[in-house]
């Protein structure tokens, strides 16, 4: 059962198809905390050209899912609503496993840090349990 559609989810953040990567919400504390899925299929655009004939999810998509997921919790806050979260930086990107069409990927971010109108937030992707993504993000909230 999800917290949040995909509909949902579009009413908070700006992206829309073809850069759109959110599915649903699995769990949500806004400003702490949030678990959301993508589902990865072969329709995607970006397999037409990476790599053909071994479709890989290119590891920036990975993490413009992960900073998507990350905006969620931010905008969930009271004082934050109606405004964007821009990803301002990545740390300790590190990818473990490629992903591929069929995957389901569990992206999970925790909020670490929250100042003013930024947050760090402590992301990590995974597919089957087993980790294939993990970064620190910076995010700046603004209009």
């Amino acid at each position: 059962m999800s917290v949040l559609t995909a509909q949902e989810v579009m009413e908070l953040i700006p992206n829309r198809y073809p850069i759109f990567f959110i599915d649903y919400v699995d769990e949500l504390i806004p400003g702490e905390h949030v678990v959301a899925t993508k589902n990865v299929t072969i329709n995607e655009d970006f397999f037409q050209g990476h790599f053909p004939g071994n479709p890989t999810m290119p590891g920036v998509l990975i993490l413009e899912s992960l900073a998507q997921a990350g905006s969620i919790p931010l905008l969930k806050l009271d004082k934050f609503q109606g405004q964007t979260a821009y990803l301002g930086g990545m740390n300790k990107v590190k990818f473990r496993k490629k992903v591929v069409p069929g995957d389901v990927l569990k992206l999970h971010v925790d909020i670490i840090k929250l100042k003013d109108y930024a947050g760090i937030g402590k992301a990590v992707a995974y597919v089957d349990g087993k980790k294939v993504c993990e970064a620190e993000l910076t995010f700046i909230i603004g209009r």
